[in-house]
């Protein structure tokens, strides 16, 4: 009888505890006694036919590494019919008998679309630094990317001491403000910006004037990136030209995404990469692995495909009191 295998790959942005998933992924299904296929860069490895064994020993050491070892890349091809019939038809000719995916939201409706299309088995993980995947409470890479941004602007809080001045910090998120939020409060932090809401820069400079006057000597305003690229820039300029305030600007960008991932990321990754595998086996057809009221759960990936770019708006209440 033909041993059983499954095939995993990463696509989209990287986060850092993928390999933690990935080595779950293998690790756990070995135990099934199924073989795996990792699949580089991911959709784009299966139209390239890019694909590779492996083993227990191709998944040492790399629990701790950030990245992904087998890559991953966006796919305009998959985003068309034909070219994921030629991913279906590789994946069947390679025998097995269903798919990891480990991504964010475009991912996630790439594999629903190949088992909707072809029947292919599919077990999603959430891994995305944004953390904005509908149906689960947390993704692997929010947590890393979050302690990243925190070390990064405690620093930048100490040169801005040292010369009494105030600094815009863009952090990445895209259309989800939860990074941007969460930092700002982690780092007390005396504003913050969503360019995707309405932007109120008057109130932005009477917080930190408001500080300064009492006699702060340092004041940190942390700007979600948003989808288009140079806001920061446009916000620093119109801070000083209309308002007075003159700010330095530090754009974080990528470093958010690198390094080991954290001890929460690499339990995450392990513990969803296990539950993926476990689902495939008991004949699940297309689920994901989510956090709900901080528990672990298989949920139908149906209800994960839309992004959850909202937060709790209570949040910016507390900062609010916070910087007073």
């Amino acid at each position: 009888m033909t041993k059983k295998s499954i095939a995993v790959l990463c696509s989209g942005g990287d986060g850092p505890g993928m390999n933690a998933a990935i080595r779950s992924v293998v690790r756990s299904a070995y135990f099934e006694g199924i073989d795996v296929y990792g699949v580089y860069k991911g959709f784009e490895g299966l139209l390239d036919k890019s694909v590779a064994h492996l083993d227990l020993s191709s998944v040492g050491n790399i629990i701790q590494r950030g990245g992904t070892i087998i890559y991953t890349s966006r796919s305009s091809r998959f985003m068309q019919a034909e070219y994921r019939t030629q991913a279906a038809e590789f994946l069947k000719d390679l025998g097995v008998s269903g798919l990891i995916v480990i991504g964010g939201n475009g991912s996630f409706n790439g594999a629903a679309l190949l088992h909707k299309e072809h029947g292919i088995p599919v077990a999603c993980l959430p891994g995305t630094i944004d953390n904005d995947i509908e149906g689960t409470e947390f993704s692997i890479g929010f947590d890393t990317a979050l302690n990243t941004a925190v070390e990064a602007i405690d620093k930048i809080r100490d040169t801005a001491t040292s010369h009494d001045r105030t600094f815009l910090v863009e952090v990445m998120g895209r259309s989800s403000g939860l990074i941007a939020i969460t930092v700002a409060i982690a780092t007390g932090a005396e504003a913050v910006i969503f360019p995707d809401l309405k932007v109120d820069l008057a109130s932005v400079a009477y917080t930190v004037k408001r500080g300064v006057t009492r006699g702060k000597k340092s004041s940190i305003i942390i700007v979600a990136e948003g989808e288009k690229e140079g806001l920061s820039h446009v916000y620093q300029k119109e801070l000083q030209e209309a308002y007075g305030l003159e700010t330095k600007l530090c754009i974080l960008g990528h470093i958010q995404r690198g390094g080991n991932p954290s001890p929460r990321d690499r339990f995450l990754g392990s513990f969803m990469g296990n539950m993926a595998v476990k689902a495939l086996v008991q004949g699940e057809k297309a689920v994901a692995t989510v956090v709900r009221d901080g528990k672990f759960a298989i949920a139908p990936l149906n209800e994960c495909l839309s992004k959850r770019n909202d937060f709790d708006r209570s949040l910016l209440d507390l900062l609010n009191v916070l910087a007073l």
